[in-house]
């Protein structure tokens, strides 16, 4: 079975090697780029002033990888760091840095339990350009200041065409890993002449977690599957066991 990996080319090999080991033929077709915001004199300033902050919040592992190849993780020593879910969490610890708080579930909102009283408190977000506000509100809503800083962009990528002929042949799964690869994955089929809603071969598309799929369906996309863990791991689980309950029944 091709399951279609749409995540960042940099990001890809991880889940691809891992689903050639879980029996699948992964094919690669990037749809966004990761582009780091240059100049960020806003995060310079954050830098010199980490003292006056209580947490760094971070929502995702481009954020760690951003802020950290302009920062020595030692800047972090003088306040709490916590981190949404285990990838994001591995990402900081392999640059030294052991989060203080990992929430349950791996979605911004869930974070606020851990994060204690806020109240007149300044929370760090390194954050993507189009980042979901759900976090920052919850943090201004329980008296918190919210300050955003946005560390990178994601940009639609330049279309891989092994991956684009692979999709016009027909794949078996699509997978989705976050709501850019939902918009710029419909907006790269159409441009190229496919209709999203209605591809060759009729693929599942796996998405990664309930936000996605809330994309996915606002995009019109009905034939999908959610990961219980909000992880690669979790999406690949769920592709497995999809995958064999439908030879079972065969």
């Amino acid at each position: 079975m091709k399951v279609l990996i749409t995540r960042p080319l940099a990001q890809a090999d991880d889940f691809a090697e891992k689903l050639r080991s879980a029996g699948f033929e992964p094919v690669y077709f990037p749809v966004i780029e990761i582009c780091p915001i240059e100049n960020n004199t806003a995060l310079a300033t954050a830098f010199e002033n980490i003292q006056k902050y209580d947490w760094v919040v971070f929502t995702s592992v481009n954020a760690v990888e951003t802020v950290l190849n302009l920062s020595a993780p030692s800047v972090f020593y003088v306040v709490k760091v916590a981190a949404i879910g285990p990838k994001t969490a591995d990402a900081l610890r392999k640059h030294g840095l052991e989060p203080d708080f990992i929430p349950d579930e791996y979605i911004g909102d869930a974070i606020m339990s851990g994060l204690g009283d806020v109240k007149g408190k300044w929370v760090l977000l390194p954050r993507a350009e189009i980042a979901r506000q759900e976090l920052p509100v919850a943090i201004s809503k329980a008296g918190g200041i919210a300050h955003e800083i946005i560390v990178y962009r994601t940009l639609p990528a330049e279309v891989d065409t092994n991956g684009l002929t692979a999709l016009k042949l027909g794949v078996d799964i699509i997978t989705l890993t976050s709501t850019s690869t939902v918009e710029n994955f419909v907006a790269i089929c159409k441009q190229n002449g496919l209709d999203p809603l209605n591809l060759p071969n009729n693929p599942l598309f796996a998405c990664i977690g309930p936000v996605t799929a809330q994309a996915a369906r606002e995009a019109g996309i009905q034939n999908l599957i959610v990961a219980n863990e909000y992880t690669t791991d979790g999406l690949i689980e769920e592709i497995v066991n999809r995958y064999t309950s439908k030879q079972v029944s065969r």
